[in-house]
């Protein structure tokens, strides 16, 4: 990446979206929760990082230096969203993969029971995501650049400014609640102890 720091070189910069675009997008895609509102925040990423070519100097992993952009940005976004956030039975809510799905009055109102697999990963993966959104706001910032932004500990540290045991301590928190978030949904809860 120095190479792009140095000249701007556009070989260099294809490369950078090539490498950083699907981690990125998928870290700002758990803040964000709207594909179309996380692509253009993912881009960006990329117009501060071309802005940023002339005073980039190679001090620590480049990694570091975009997802410190992406966090900013997702902060950002947060704040902005917090101002206009509000639940309406009307709204559509989280489907697959970011797309629309049923309104929140949809699913009160719904007396259908799924009872397959297939029927269940979509409920499963809408608690999931509401028990990540749940999180504290340091302790999700952990989560996400851990599981969706794949970073390190050491990575995490760097970008955040804070020690290694302090990520870990707030992945540590982190997983606890989740655990308990959605302790209904281990089987071994029933006493039906599995293994």
């Amino acid at each position: 990446m120095t190479a792009f720091a140095d000249d701007g070189d556009e070989a260099a910069f294809a490369e950078l979206v090539r490498r950083y675009h699907r981690p990125v997008f998928a870290f700002l895609l758990r803040f964000v929760g709207n594909r179309a509102r996380t692509e253009e925040l993912t881009q960006e990423v990329f117009v501060r990082l071309l802005r940023m070519k002339g005073r980039y100097r190679a001090t620590g992993r480049f990694r570091t230096l975009v997802f410190s952009v992406a966090r900013n940005l997702a902060i950002d976004e947060s704040r902005r969203a917090k101002f206009r956030r509000h639940l309406s039975l009307d709204a559509p809510g989280r489907g697959r993969d970011g797309d629309p799905g049923r309104s929140l009055g949809e699913r009160i109102a719904g007396d259908d029971v799924p009872v397959d697999d297939a029927a269940l990963a979509p409920t499963l993966r809408t608690r999931i995501l509401e028990a990540v959104d749940e999180l504290p706001d340091a302790q999700r910032e952990v989560f996400l650049m851990r599981v969706a932004g794949g970073m390190s500990f050491v990575e995490i540290a760097e970008t955040l400014e804070i020690s290694d045991n302090t990520v870990k301590s707030r992945m540590r928190y982190a997983l606890e609640k989740l655990r308990v978030a959605l302790a209904d949904l281990d089987p071994r809860e029933d006493g039906k102890e599995t293994g």
